[in-house]
């Protein structure tokens, strides 16, 4: 047995756990050792890759919402589009809830190449047939929000840049839980082993 699993009595309590693994002292075992050894590697590996799984991430996804950004200018276009049918009316009229309220109406509108479409998008209450809203359509005729702007595409990089370094920074903290688990059922074991060997000792007969 190398030693009882608590740490040294004269440890300051402000000092992290892994530089007492590091400090030596009499009751360090080789397993306190190799977990902050692994810790502190982990550490560093975490603080070196996190910056870098940004980057790429954050600079693939920039590259892929650019170009999205560019096909939706090409394909996407704006137009005017007329409500085949009256809009439902609210039920509270003049409330602010109204102001925020859409619903699906069928629309009729004409694409660049003449060609008539009819499809389905959200228009504000009490609209009557014929009248007109502004809508992006696609090249298939269909209904479809408009291009992705320079802040989308930059609020979207970022987005999936700081999810690689989480992930990189979760990854690496579940690396260190697993090791720690292990190393705990190894150190519980060994006190198994070794409490079996000295409880016969300390047993009285009355």
């Amino acid at each position: 047995m190398t030693g009882p699993p608590f740490p040294h009595p004269g440890r300051r309590r402000e000092d992290p756990i892994t530089l007492w693994r590091l400090r030596r002292n009499p009751l360090r075992r080789t397993s306190d050792l190799l977990q902050a050894w692994l810790g502190l590697g982990l550490l560093l590996a975490v603080l070196a890759a996190a910056p870098a799984a940004a980057y790429l991430v954050g600079d693939a996804a920039h590259h892929h919402y650019t170009h999205t950004a560019e096909r939706h200018e090409r394909t996407r276009h704006h137009t005017t589009a007329v409500l085949v049918h009256d809009a439902p009316r609210h039920p509270e009229p003049g409330s602010a809830e109204e102001k925020k309220t859409r619903y699906p109406v069928e629309v009729r509108f004409t694409d660049p190449g003449g060609r008539t479409h009819h499809a389905t998008t959200d228009v504000p209450p009490g609209l009557r047939a014929g009248s007109t809203v502004h809508v992006w359509a696609d090249p298939h005729g269909q209904v479809t929000g408009p291009p992705l702007t320079p802040d989308q595409v930059r609020s979207r990089t970022m987005g999936w840049a700081i999810l690689a370094a989480l992930s990189v920074i979760a990854l690496g903290s579940a690396a260190y839980g697993a090791v720690t688990l292990a190393l705990r059922h190894r150190n519980l074991t060994a006190w198994g082993r070794a409490w079996a060997g000295t409880a016969p000792r300390w047993t009285t007969r009355r």
